[in-house]
């Protein structure tokens, strides 16, 4: 349980930086690894790690600067993300292979994962997963995330984190979400995205996000998916154009089709923040996924 003043979970420290973990369910079960989005916290799947809890162990914890982890002074890499799961649950003793479970952005972290480590990998869940065409590395990227953070700890000094890091963690669930609702404990949520790390990390990561999905095109090139069940749960039901929607489910159909059991599972009643909106059938998907690995 958590204190009055301590958020729920644990902190550990992975290669000099120290994160915020949440674990749920059974230990000695199959695990289970979630990651959030750009600027997300272990808070957005409030509503699916607890109802997987039934079966597994679900691992869900907070990239630096993001809900209660510390920031990392080194720029944000695809390969580094990637390494960065597999040294956390090392650290923890959760042993694999995993299922891991993402959403948005941090899917291009989960696919590396698979591509890099792919003796620990069960499966993957990704929920409304982000995809580039054709990204480019962008230059000066230290130059980029020290301007990003620059930014960030202005608001800090200022003050203007503490109401502005909230507000847009509100506004992002009102335009992304047709819930509408945030799923997360109020008091946490304001403490983390009030906080001088939350916005400070995000401009970071917006930076950087071109640059890792082009890291992922060139990694596709050198290392294959392993043969293991893919699922890709794609958003319908956003305030988007047809147009912009028919583009996105494309572009869903085709990430599902890079594996050989990856099939694209289109939400009609689901927007971008799939999880709070239609957290039953993520649930139902990871547990489908690992019902097909453990009859490989």
């Amino acid at each position: 349980m958590a204190g009055e003043g301590r958020p729920p979970g644990e902190f550990v420290e992975v290669d000099g930086v120290v994160l915020h973990v949440v674990r749920d369910g059974r230990g000695d079960g199959p695990a289970v690894v979630v990651t959030s989005g750009l600027g997300g916290a272990w808070c957005d799947w409030d509503l699916v790690a607890p109802e997987l809890g039934r079966d597994c162990q679900v691992v869900r914890f907070d990239r630096p600067g993001l809900g209660f982890s510390a920031p990392d002074p080194a720029p944000q890499t695809l390969d580094g993300e990637a390494a960065r799961i597999a040294a956390l649950v090392a650290r923890l003793g959760v042993h694999g292979p995993y299922v891991l479970v993402a959403h948005s952005f941090s899917a291009f972290h989960a696919e590396a994962f698979a591509r890099l480590f792919p003796e620990q990998v069960a499966g993957l869940v990704l929920v409304d997963p982000s995809v580039e065409a054709s990204p480019r590395v962008r230059p000066a990227p230290e130059l980029r995330v020290k301007a990003a953070r620059t930014a960030g700890a202005a608001f800090r000094v200022t003050g203007l984190s503490r109401p502005l890091g909230p507000a847009l963690r509100w506004l992002a669930v009102l335009a992304l979400s047709r819930r509408g609702r945030d799923v997360a404990d109020p008091r946490w949520a304001r403490k983390a995205y009030g906080s001088g790390r939350f916005l400070a990390a995000a401009f970071a990561e917006n930076t950087m996000y071109r640059d890792q999905a082009a890291e992922l095109v060139a990694l596709r090139k050198r290392r294959a998916l392993p043969d293991v069940p893919l699922r890709v749960l794609a958003g319908a039901g956003g305030r988007e154009t047809l147009a912009v929607r028919a583009r996105w489910l494309r572009a869903q159909r085709t990430l599902a089709d890079l594996a050989p059991r990856g099939r694209c599972d289109v939400l009609d009643d689901a927007a971008h923040l799939l999880m709070m909106d239609r957290p039953d059938a993520v649930v139902a998907a990871v547990r489908e996924v690992l019902a097909e690995a453990k009859t490989d």
